[in-house]
């Protein structure tokens, strides 16, 4: 299996060591893509003796069979469709850019007219093919609260525009409530487990989402709960922050590798 590499951030290493170890056989990372010379992919590349790329032609010159994408929505907007109409496979792992609509519906088509594979992983949660069943009887609501440690919602443009300054903050505070549509473009990098829930189930208007800074957390939480004809389904993630990114659960980069074992397999288990 021919990988390509779309960021050089803490997913990219985690593949790369994955790969080193020799736990994915016959599979090699032939190329990273970052946006320039500068980017944190050209410094893992190096580091790796991986070949580094700038945008989408220098990565398809080196002929991948399947582009992993872990550089956040704009990367799924510009990398996305090219790819997958050269029929090779892409695994997102920026949900959330598939808020919008017609981008989804454009990488959508491209995967089914020329029979790649556009892949979505679960990331930090578990439990969509549960969702998924019920949603075939029919459900009522769909229901996730993402609570990270305060740590984890620095930096973003729309935190600092509520005026909250999260090295102050001495309990619980409620962030944002309401549709995953409007608030997974507020949380780019921390919520797209939320888009994730809201394609597997009742879409990105009707799934509702809270979002949560806790001081005193120490593990990233999620808890969705689920209502419909089959029944009611309670589910809590407590995930280990990435190291390097605490606005990123460690489970999330996992869940990408159990994808790619999954794609080249024969054998399937569970929905």
């Amino acid at each position: 299996m021919r990988i390509g590499i779309v960021g050089g951030g803490v997913m990219g290493r985690l593949f790369l060591n994955y790969l080193r170890a020799g736990d994915l056989p016959g599979a090699e990372v032939v190329a990273i893509a970052g946006r320039s010379a500068q980017s944190k992919g050209k410094a893992l590349a190096d580091e790796f003796k991986v070949p580094f790329t700038t945008g989408i032609a220098g990565l398809l010159a080196h002929k991948p069979e399947v582009v992993i994408e872990s550089a956040g929505h704009d990367a799924v907007r510009e990398y996305g469709e090219a790819v997958l109409t050269q029929g090779i496979d892409f695994i997102v792992l920026s949900g959330g850019a598939f808020a919008d609509d017609a981008l989804r519906a454009r990488l959508e088509a491209a995967a089914a007219a020329n029979k790649a594979l556009l892949y979505v992983p679960s990331g930090g949660i578990g439990g969509l093919d549960v969702v998924k069943a019920m949603c075939i009887a029919g459900v009522d609501s769909v229901t996730i609260v993402v609570t990270k440690p305060a740590a984890a919602w620095k930096g973003i443009a729309y935190v600092e525009k509520l005026g909250i300054d999260m090295d102050k903050i001495t309990g619980p505070t409620t962030l944002y409530e309401g549709p995953v549509r409007q608030g997974a473009g507020y949380f780019p990098a921390n919520v797209n487990i939320a888009a994730v829930l809201s394609m597997a189930g009742i879409g990105f208007d009707r799934t509702t989402m809270k979002v949560v800074a806790d001081p005193a957390l120490r593990l990233n939480t999620h808890t969705i709960k689920v209502k419909g004809k089959t029944g009611s389904i309670s589910l809590r993630f407590e995930s280990v922050p990435s190291p390097e990114n605490p606005k990123t659960a460690w489970l999330a980069g996992y869940s990408a590798l159990a994808a790619l074992k999954e794609l080249k397999g024969t054998v399937r288990y569970g929905t």
